[in-house]
C-alpha cells in the first residue's frame, strides 16, 4: 500500500491505522470525504495482532467482545464474519501463593464472552479491503504537526509531508503527546494527553499451542488464576471447532522483570505444567507478545501497571484545539466503552460525527 505516492493535501489525515482509525476512514469514505491514513507499523491493526499458526489465528492483543456492544455486532454482520463463544465448560484452576493448585467447579469466568474465528485480524482485513488502497499508507511514522495558514501540515520521519484541514490522532493520547507541535499545544492539553493511560500498553501475553485440547479432555475449562505467576490469568484460546488448540495467559510480572525472554519462557512452560499437567510443558510453539516494549503502543509512563480499569473519555482540554482542526479517536477517548474494542468503534463514530457536522456547517 506504500506503492502509492502520498498526496500533497487532503481533507483529513488520520494518524494511526488501528481499528479506530480504519473505522473512521470507513465512515469518511462512505460519506465521500477525502482522507489519508498514516500507519507507522508495517501492518494495520494497531493493538489488534493475530498470530497465525497452522489453521488457527490467535489474538495477542484484545480478543473478546460481549453482548450489548452494538457497533462491533454491526461490523461483524456487515462483513459476514464468524463468531463463537469463548470456551468455558469445565473446572477452573487456582494456584495459591504456596504453589498449591486447586480445582473449582461451577465457576465460568468467561461465560458470555465472544471471539472471532481466525482472530480479530479478520475484521481489520475486511476494513482494509473495503477502503481505497491509495488512501492507506504503512511505514509512515508521523513526527510533527504544524499549523500553516489555517491548515495543518503533517510531517513524516521520511521527510514527506501532507497538508490537511483536519488531523485525527487515532492512536494512544500518550503517543500523540510525543509528537512535535508547532505552535505548541496548551500545557493543559499536553498534560491531559499524557495522563490518559494506554489500555493494554503494560501488558504481555503468552500463547502456548498444542495438537490436542488435553485440558478439555481432562475436564478443565482452561481458565486459571495464579498468585505465583508469571501468568496471573489463563484462558482457552483455541479456535471454534478445530485445531491447533491453545492456552493463553496474561503475564503479571512487571515489564522490567520480563526483559529476559528466554528465562521468561522457561518459567511460562513450568507454570503451564503446574496448572494443566505434564502435557502442557511441551507446546508445539510458545509465543510471547510484550506490548510494554512496543514503541508504537507504549511510552515510559505505561510501564507502571494498571490496577483498575481507567475512566476514559475525551477531556475538555483536548477539545477544540487549533480552532477545531485537531481531533482524537481511539478507545481511550470513548466515554462509554473506553478500553474495549467497542470503544475504538465508538470513538471513530464520535469523531466522524464531529467532522461531518463541521462540513455541513461550513
Amino acid at each position: 500500500m506504500n506503492n502509492h505516492r502520498l498526496a500533497d493535501q487532503t481533507g483529513t489525515v488520520i494518524i494511526g491505522g488501528g481499528l479506530s482509525g480504519l473505522a473512521l476512514a470507513d465512515i469518511l469514505a462512505t460519506a465521500g470525504e477525502d482522507f489519508v491514513v498514516l500507519e507507522a507499523r508495517d501492518r494495520f491493526g494497531g493493538r489488534i495482532l493475530t498470530q497465525q499458526f497452522g489453521a488457527g489465528g490467535f489474538d495477542m492483543g484484545p480478543a473478546w467482545f460481549w453482548d450489548g456492544q452494538p457497533r462491533i455486532a454491526r461490523m461483524i454482520e456487515r462483513f459476514g464474519l464468524s463468531v463463537f463463544e469463548q470456551f468455558y465448560d469445565g473446572t477452573l484452576t487456582f494456584e495459591d501463593q504456596a504453589r498449591q493448585v486447586h480445582r473449582e467447579r461451577g465457576f465460568a469466568s468467561m461465560r458470555g464472552s465472544y471471539r472471532l474465528d481466525n482472530g480479530l485480524a479478520a475484521l481489520i482485513h475486511a476494513l482494509v479491503a473495503a477502503l481505497p488502497p491509495e488512501r492507506l499508507h504503512l511505514q509512515s511514522q508521523v513526527t510533527a504537526v504544524s499549523r500553516e495558514n489555517e491548515r495543518c501540515r503533517v510531517t513524516l520521519a521520511s521527510g514527506d509531508s501532507i497538508v490537511a484541514d483536519h488531523v485525527v490522532f487515532a492512536l494512544p493520547p500518550r503517543l500523540a503527546a510525543t509528537l512535535t507541535f508547532t505552535p505548541p499545544l496548551p500545557i493543559a492539553a499536553t498534560n491531559a494527553m499524557s495522563n490518559i493511560a494506554t489500555w493494554m500498553a503494560g501488558q504481555a501475553k503468552a500463547l502456548a499451542v498444542y495438537d490436542t485440547p488435553f485440558w478439555r479432555e481432562a475436564g478443565f475449562s482452561g481458565d486459571a488464576h495464579s498468585r505465583v505467576g508469571p501468568m496471573v490469568e489463563v484462558h482457552d484460546a483455541s479456535p471454534a471447532d478445530h485445531g491447533p488448540y491453545a492456552l493463553f495467559g496474561f503475564i503479571g510480572v512487571p515489564p522490567q522483570g520480563r526483559k529476559d525472554e528466554a528465562l521468561l519462557r522457561e518459567h511460562l512452560k513450568r507454570q503451564f505444567e503446574r496448572l494443566f499437567g505434564p502435557k502442557a510443558a511441551d507446546p508445539n510453539e510458545l509465543f510471547v507478545k510484550d506490548w510494554a516494549f512496543d514503541p508504537h503502543t507504549s511510552t515510559q509512563a505505561d510501564l507502571e501497571p494498571l490496577f483498575a480499569h481507567p475512566t476514559y473519555g475525551l477531556p475538555d482540554a483536548m477539545q477544540n484545539l487549533w480552532a477545531g482542526a485537531l481531533h482524537f479517536s481511539g478507545t481511550e477517548v470513548a466515554p462509554q466503552f473506553g478500553g474495549y474494542i467497542e470503544g475504538a468503534l465508538e470513538a471513530a463514530e464520535n469523531t466522524a460525527a464531529t467532522l461531518l457536522s463541521e462540513k455541513v456547517d461550513s
